[in-house]
């Protein structure tokens, strides 16, 4: 009888310690959160359309307006005033184009694809990135960061449809998120740019 209390006593133990443990992992876990948490938009790098590697802290000191694309959507013609709007204030504001199937289905084309009909349809010349997912459980981290106020200081509206608009000021702080339906040569994003 006394060895088992004994026996019941020590499986009670090995219960509570693995607990413990468990408790413990889950702060390690938080830690390296937090340290995600802390991610400046400069510490991304991503491939673009080609597949070259872009380390975003070659972007210091710009003005950067990140734009989710797809070419079967009735915002595609933006892809117009983006390649605009670059021409017009490229040496003020860098244009980053993510082709994204997340909204209908609308960009099912490869990288290859995507640069094919961006070249021939809008004759776009500004940095476009490898296909990526900018909402949902596979969401990309830099889209995490740009869409979650505990990242980047305020925001947490990701985009609701394709060409959602994120404006990055030259410090590398999110100033402002456009809808899909505000244009690329809107007076507000302009505003932006030239201030």
């Amino acid at each position: 009888m006394k060895n088992l209390f004994i026996i019941f006593v020590l499986i009670a133990f090995a219960c509570t310690s693995s607990v413990q443990k468990s408790d413990g992992n889950n702060s390690e876990t938080i830690t390296a959160e937090q340290t995600t948490m802390e991610k400046s938009i400069y510490d991304f790098k991503l491939n673009d359309i080609d597949g070259n590697e872009v380390d975003f802290s070659q972007f210091k000191g710009k003005k950067l307006l990140l734009v989710n694309v797809a070419s079967k959507c009735g915002y595609t013609p933006q892809y117009e005033d983006l390649q605009k709007l670059n021409e017009e204030y490229g040496d003020k504001v860098v244009i980053l184009g993510f082709p994204a199937n997340n909204f209908g289905g609308q960009e099912p084309g490869t990288n290859e694809d995507i640069k094919q009909f961006c070249t021939a349809n809008y004759g776009v010349t500004f940095q476009m990135f490898d296909k990526i997912s900018v909402k949902g459980a596979d969401k990309h981290p830099l889209y995490r960061w740009l869409s979650d106020k505990d990242m980047n200081g305020w925001n947490d509206k990701e985009p609701s449809w394709n060409f959602c608009k994120y404006f990055i000021d030259e410090n590398g702080e999110l100033k402002n998120f456009f809808a899909s339906s505000v244009n690329p040569m809107d007076a507000e994003i302009i505003q932006l740019i030239e201030s």
